[in-house]
Order: C-alpha cells, then sequence, then structure tokens
C-alpha cells in the first residue's frame, strides 16, 4: 500500500511538471532593425541630375538610385555620320588617340576648292576677295560640273571655297564667278577641287551614350554622345542611372540634385531585406534558456495577426551596457514581407526547456 502511494505520487508531479514545461514560454520584447548596410559608391565622376529615393524607401533590384546629368557632344553640321568608334564605357579620349576621332560625319559640302585670284579678271574689285561670299564656280572641260560654292579663309591672293552645290570629280580645275552667267568680268580666279575631309567628332571623359550609328543622317545640333567625368575602370554601366543592386530600404541619401560627385564617393547607404533581423534582451536568469539555431516565434506588436518563424542566430555572452538591469543581447534572423519595416516592435516567444526532473528514490 505505501509502493503505490509513492508510485501515484510520482506520477503526479510527473502530470504536474510536463504540464508546466509545455505551458511555460519565453517571452521577449525586440526591434526590427538591420543587420548589415551596403554602401552605394558613385561609379564616376559627374553632376547629379536627379535623386529618385529618400531615406526610409524600399527599393527593388535595379530600382534608379539616382541620375546624372552628362555632357553632351552635338552636331556642328548637317552629314551623314561616316565611322563610330566608341561605345558605352569607352574612353573618349583614348579611342580618340586611337581612330583620330570618337566619330566621324560626312557633311553635304563633299568638295572644297584651294584657289587663287592669278587667272581673275584683272580689276581691282575682283582681285579683293571677301570671307563668307557666294561664289559661282564652273569646270571649263566639262561645263556640265558646276555648282556654288562660299569663300571660308583668305590669305592674300590665295582662298579657299567650300562647295555647297553641285558635284565635281577631284582634280577638276575650276573657274570662280561672282555671277551665274559667269562673265569673264565677274570671275575672280580659279582653283582645283580636292575631297573634303570628313569632320573629327571627339569630346572627353568616359562614353555613357551614343546617340547615331554608322550610316545615319543628322542635322545640325542633333545629339551625337553623352559623357561623364573620368572613366569606368571596368564598371559597367549603360546610361545613366545608378541603381540598386538588391532590395532592401534606405538608410542614408547624400547625393543632391545639382551637386557634383566624386568616384568614389558614398552616395547612399541601403539595408537589404536579406539582412533584416530582430534584436530582442533577455535577463541572466532567462539567458540559459535559448542557444544559437533555437526556432522562436516573431509577433508584430502592432498586428499580432502577423507572426513570423525565426532562428537565433546568437545570444550574446557579454551584458548590454546601457542596461538598467543586466540583460544580454539575443540576435534573430528571420525573413520579412511588406508588413515589417525598420524600427518596428515586436514579441519574440520561445518554448522554455522542460526541467530534468529526479524520479530516484
Amino acid at each position: 500500500m505505501k509502493n503505490l502511494s509513492r508510485v501515484a505520487a510520482m506520477i503526479l508531479i510527473l502530470v504536474l511538471a510536463v504540464g508546466t514545461a509545455c505551458a511555460d514560454s519565453l517571452s521577449l520584447n525586440g526591434t526590427v532593425e538591420a543587420g548589415v548596410t551596403i554602401p552605394v559608391y558613385a561609379p564616376i565622376g559627374g553632376t547629379v541630375e536627379n535623386v529618385a529615393v529618400e531615406q526610409g524607401m524600399r527599393v527593388n533590384a535595379g530600382d534608379t538610385l539616382f541620375t546624372y546629368r552628362t555632357e553632351k557632344t552635338y552636331a556642328a553640321e548637317d552629314g551623314t555620320v561616316s565611322g563610330v568608334f566608341v561605345e558605352p564605357g569607352d574612353d573618349a579620349e583614348t579611342m580618340t588617340e586611337r581612330y583620330g576621332a570618337d566619330l566621324y560625319i560626312e557633311g553635304k559640302s563633299k568638295y572644297t576648292i584651294s584657289a587663287s585670284t592669278a587667272k581673275a579678271y584683272s580689276s581691282e574689285d575682283t582681285m579683293l576677295i571677301h570671307t563668307g561670299e557666294k561664289v559661282y564656280l564652273l569646270c571649263k572641260k566639262a561645263n556640265t560640273r558646276n555648282g556654288i560654292g562660299v569663300v571660308t579663309a583668305v590669305d592674300g591672293t590665295s582662298y579657299t571655297v567650300q562647295v555647297t552645290e553641285g558635284n565635281f570629280i577631284v582634280g577638276d580645275v575650276i573657274y570662280i564667278y561672282r555671277d551665274s552667267e559667269y562673265s569673264d568680268k565677274q570671275r575672280i580666279g580659279r582653283g582645283s577641287a580636292t575631297r573634303m575631309n570628313p569632320t573629327a567628332v571627339n569630346t572627353t571623359g568616359a562614353i555613357v551614350n551614343v546617340a547615331v550609328k554608322d550610316g545615319d543622317e543628322v542635322k545640325r545640333g542633333d545629339l551625337l554622345l553623352e559623357t561623364l567625368t573620368g572613366t569606368f575602370d571596368r564598371y559597367e554601366m549603360s546610361g545613366t542611372e545608378v541603381t540598386a543592386e538588391e532590395a532592401g530600404v534606405i538608410t542614408t541619401v547624400s547625393a543632391e540634385a545639382g551637386t557634383a560627385v566624386t568616384k568614389g564617393d558614398i552616395v547612399a547607404k541601403i539595408a537589404p531585406l536579406s539582412s533584416v533581423r530582430v534584436k530582442a534582451l533577455v535577463n541572466a536568469d532567462d539567458r540559459k534558456e535559448l542557444k544559437a539555431g533555437d526556432k522562436v516565434t516573431i509577433t508584430l506588436e502592432s498586428n499580432d495577426t502577423k507572426s513570423y518563424e525565426g532562428t537565433i542566430q546568437y545570444v550574446s555572452e557579454v551584458p548590454e551596457e546601457d542596461s538598467d538591469t543586466t540583460e544580454y543581447k539575443v540576435m534573430i534572423d528571420f525573413t520579412p514581407d511588406e508588413n515589417v519595416v525598420f524600427g518596428m516592435s515586436v514579441v519574440v516567444t520561445a518554448e522554455e526547456k522542460s526541467a530534468t526532473i529526479n524520479t530516484e528514490e
């Protein structure tokens, strides 16, 4: 009878112990924070055109953070693009040294005439040539080859005419007149036709946009190239945008529209969503209940219907210095969703470990 009483008592103790162990849980207050922040460096020097983000904004991988204001090169004349030797990422000056230009434009004027007044009609007026004057051109050998030109340079009795209308053959001897009737008294000289060289287009800095391709017809003032200050040094960039490399939250923004940045400047910082974690504090007595790898439940204080599974990353061996009581830091990893933001309060629940029960007499 005595033994039966002892067995019954032990069963009761076990039931109570198991019930207590199953029912008890450890609850901690925590805060969502960034595990790490990643700096965003200016890939090249230049002026900031527009900043697309602010502190606290969430961004996805590929979202634009800011854009550069580029230096633009425009066509100086009408013509045809005859050679494009650059592409985005190239250093413009290096390509100029290699090919003589970043690109070329063949103007509408294909010929130029090196002339003199040696065969001009003998008068004071015909011996005095004016830069910019319109002249009429005739190949005496084949008078079907004729046209119109403009005097572009004068050096004493020598001058240069750019052909604006008409077709000639390189080497043609051209007589030059002030009237379309080719009057002898209006003859101001003679010269030979040569091929006008394509216009070399050069710029400086790193190419970020090439707006034309070989064979394109362009008008004076059309955009040809866009550049930024400096070189990329293996940084691949197309266009003028700097984008986020992964999803996260903007923690700081130092870039400002209209200000210049230097290559390597930190223009923003991003806290990746992949590094979001919870920091909680546990007192000395409960600390032994937690260890790295333990699973916990994280519930939003603002919405207790939202809970997430977390894993304890580590429990600090050193108490917090700024705590009034002896408390230890607990860092917990979890996967957030759109309901989670940095700084929000959460409740962390961990099942307490069952105490060992001595069943010996």
